[in-house]
Order: structure tokens, then C-alpha cells, then sequence
């Protein structure tokens, strides 16, 4: 993990991970600027700023300057649920609230998270695992909707999306397969080129915009004026950071199990969470939604073998370039998104593989773990099997809902407190009052076996 390589293979290999993850910054920026009717210069601004506050986030994550990052192969991304937070807000009350939520948001981070620690006891493998295991089946779904489209939008499962992410993920097979070393750990990105190759010949892409503008761009800071600071309409966005804190927590303890590290929950989560305020707070400077640590750069690591933090490193130099360089990044804006797509539902799907490895130490044997477990997957899944379930909900309510991560996270979180640590009294054992323990004492009972 702490090993430097070439110059040269560190480059290549954190170029991999840019290369399949750019789609994120790139997808959350044009939907901010669909869904808020953003000018092209803005829009141009705001992705500019989301590749230079991603690069300058991994490089945080991964290099672990003073207490902030955990020292391990992070890439920091914006998008995902803190995105839909956002554009609610910015909906609701005005882009300039909306900012000034993400701002307040950071800072809260820094308010609670000396509580948060003292809470670390309470997240054991089969709490963690289990959230991976959502995050993940999340991911996938993600990576499958950019091959197949939106059920009951124009193009939903056109047969030649369906083939360019198949193609690709059969490439990305084969180069793993048939070759070692250096080869087989670039199989995801050489899979990713050789999708692109494949629709270039199909005609599926278009360079016309590639070759549009000048060749520098530079992040706008305020691009929608001054924030305005309003706590009941970040209240939402506050309320979903304990979330994003306890999946921080379970992508903490992945990664490191990922790269070999033995790590101190109570001293590296925080250091994590530490990186993501950090880069949020920035990040609502430059008019972007909350910055997170990226689970998906895990199952990167996982596939390729590369544990090395100066890859992840050396992807943040990359995502800083190419913020700066207009035309990298919108060479990198046309590579289809099916070939996108075909290479995330791998990548992602190894993130729910490592999800079940840690739910596999975790005791399922035990009937209370298998049921802690089941219920937090139904009730996590839900909205993700299930879209729009909570559509009768008041907004605020089903914004929070609708995230399957902080909801499964939420439920084995209070399932494990109850069945582990709260101590009820038992037929003929005469009345006790519940007691909160930090571990499991006793013989094993009949209904945990």
C-alpha cells in the first residue's frame, strides 16, 4: 500500500481509475445542469471545479496530510444521493441556499464527529458488511441504468447500448484472462478503450464537441453569488451526513481489508470523514454539491491487485489537469455511456463481492445476525428494487427514505444495539433494567444459534 512504483506505472494505473470514474463528476454536473437550466458556461465552470475539488480530495484521502485522510487508495467524487439533497434544496429555496447548505453541512461534520467516534463500537462486521453489500447492488444499478437507459424514456434497452456494454465487459474478460502482470491490472481500463474503439467503428460517437473551445479553464469561485445560510433547509442534507459518515465508516474498514492495512477505527474513520468535510466545505465554494469518498475506486483495487495509495494519488493529479485542460475533459465527456456503464457494473459488483467476504466473519450462523441482516437488506433494498416507493412521502422525508445505503446502514445499526447490546430480562429470570454494554457477555442461547 505504501509502495512508490515508476513514475510512468503509477500514471498509467491512477489514469485507470480516473478513466472509470470520470463518468460520475461528469453525469452529476450535467444533471445539476438539466435539472437547474444552467447556462454552457456555467456548466462548463462547475465541471472544471468538480474535477480540480476531486483531485485535490483524493490526494487529501490518500496522502493523509496532518489528521486529515486515512492515508489509503481513496478517489473523492461528487454525485449520488448528497446531489439529489442538493438540487432540492437549490429547487426549493435557490441555488445560493443550496450552497450555503453544503457549506453548513461540512462544518456540521466537524461539530459531530467527536460524538460519531465514541459510536465506532457499534458498527461491527455485520453492520458494515452488510451496508457494503447495499452500497454495491446501489452501484450496479447505477452502472447498469448508463448501458440501458431509464424504464419509459426514449431508448430504453436499445439493442446497440445493450452490445457496446456487453462488449465491453466481455473485453475487459479477456484481457484478464488471457494475460498477467501489468496487462491483466489494466484490464478495466483496456476493456473501457476497447469498448470506446468499438463504437467509434459502430459511428456511436461524436468528437465534434471534443474540438469546441479554448484549451484552459479555471474553476469560478461564488459561480451563483454568495451563499445564504438557512439551517432548516440544509436540515436535510445535515441529517443525511450522519449517514454518509457511517458509510464512510464501512468504506474505511473495506478498503484497508482491500489493500492489507490494519487500521484504528476510532483514529482513521475520523480521518476519512476529516477529508471529506474538508473538501466539501471547498467544494461549496465552487457551487458543488457534497464531495464523498468513492466505494467504487475499492473494487478498482480489488480487481487490478495495484494497492499502492500513490496510485490513487497520482489520480487526483490527473482529475486536477484535466480540470484545467478544457479539452481532456471533453474528450473524456464522449466516450459512450453503455461503454461507461459495462465497465462500472464490474467494477461495482466486486464492491458487493467484498461486502458479502465481511458479512462471511460475522457470524451468520447465529439466528439474531441472520435476522439483523435480512431486515436491513429488505428495508435498504427496497427503495432500489422498488423506485418511487416512497412517492406519497413529504420531500424531505423521502429524500432520506429513498437512500437504500442510509436506511439498510440505519437498520442494522439499531437492530445490532438492540439484540447486542441492550440487555432485556428474560422469562423467569425476574425483572432488570435494560443496560446498554459495549460487548456481547453470556453463553450463547438456543434463538442465537
Amino acid at each position: 500500500m505504501d509502495e512508490s512504483r515508476p513514475l510512468g506505472r503509477i500514471l498509467l494505473f491512477g489514469l485507470q481509475h480516473v478513466l472509470v470514474m470520470a463518468a460520475t463528476p461528469i453525469s452529476a454536473i450535467f444533471l445539476m445542469s438539466a435539472t437547474l437550466r444552467l447556462d454552457a458556461g456555467l456548466t462548463v465552470d462547475l465541471l472544471s471545479a468538480a474535477f480540480v475539488l476531486s483531485g485535490i480530495g483524493s490526494l487529501i484521502q490518500s496522502l493523509g496530510p496532518w489528521k486529515f485522510g486515512p492515508k489509503l487508495p481513496f478517489v473523492m467524487l461528487p454525485g449520488g444521493a448528497p446531489l439529489i439533497l442538493f438540487l432540492a434544496i437549490a429547487e426549493q429555496h435557490g441555488l445560493p441556499t443550496a450552497s450555503g447548505a453544503v457549506i453548513l453541512t461540512a462544518a456540521f461534520y466537524f461539530v459531530v464527529l467527536p460524538v460519531f467516534s465514541r459510536l465506532l463500537a457499534f458498527f461491527p462486521a455485520l453492520v458494515i458488511g452488510t451496508m457494503i453489500v447495499i452500497v454495491g447492488i446501489n452501484l450496479v444499478k447505477v452502472g447498469a441504468v448508463l448501458v440501458t437507459g431509464r424504464p419509459g424514456q426514449p431508448g430504453f434497452a436499445d439493442p446497440t447500448n445493450l452490445l457496446l456494454g456487453m462488449a465491453t465487459i466481455g473485453f475487459t474478460v479477456a484481457f484478464y484472462w488471457l494475460f498477467t502482470g501489468v496487462v491483466r491490472q489494466l484490464a478495466v481500463m483496456l476493456g473501457l478503450i476497447a469498448g470506446t474503439v468499438l463504437a467509434v467503428v459502430m459511428g456511436g460517437v461524436d468528437f465534434g464537441t471534443a474540438a469546441e473551445g479554448g484549451l484552459l479553464n479555471l474553476p469560478q469561485a461564488l459561480p451563483f453569488g454568495s451563499p445564504e445560510f438557512n439551517l432548516v433547509a440544509a436540515l436535510p442534507l445535515m441529517l443525511y451526513s450522519l449517514a454518509s459518515m457511517a458509510e464512510a465508516t464501512g468504506q474505511t474498514v473495506i478498503n484497508a481489508e482491500a489493500v492489507g492495512k490494519e487500521v484504528d477505527r476510532r483514529r482513521d474513520v475520523p480521518k476519512t470523514i476529516r477529508g471529506d468535510a474538508v473538501t466539501s466545505l471547498f467544494g461549496g465554494f465552487f457551487g458543488l454539491p457534497l464531495m464523498v469518498t468513492s466505494g467504487e475506486n475499492i473494487g478498482i483495487v480489488r480487481v487490478t491487485g495495484v494497492r499502492s495509495r500513490y496510485v490513487t494519488a497520482a489520480a487526483g493529479v490527473v482529475l486536477i489537469v484535466i480540470g484545467f485542460l478544457a479539452p481532456v475533459t471533453r474528450a473524456i465527456s464522449v466516450i459512450p455511456s453503455a461503454v461507461v456503464g459495462g465497465t462500472a457494473m464490474v467494477v461495482f459488483a466486486v464492491i458487493t463481492v467484498l461486502g458479502v467476504q465481511m458479512l462471511g466473519r460475522a457470524e451468520l450462523d447465529r439466528h439474531t445476525n441472520t435476522f439483523i441482516c435480512a431486515v436491513a437488506l429488505a428495508l435498504g433494498l427496497l427503495p432500489i428494487l422498488v423506485p418511487g416507493v416512497y412517492g406519497g412521502f413529504p420531500p424531505n422525508a423521502r429524500i432520506l427514505l429513498e437512500s437504500g445505503v442510509a436506511v439498510g446502514a440505519v437498520t442494522a445499526a439499531v437492530l445490532n444495539v438492540l439484540f447486542h447490546h441492550v440487555r432485556l430480562p428474560r422469562p423467569g429470570t425476574g425483572p432488570r433494567t435494560p443496560t446498554l454494554t459495549g460487548t456481547r457477555t453470556g453463553t450463547r442461547t438456543e434463538s442465537d444459534r
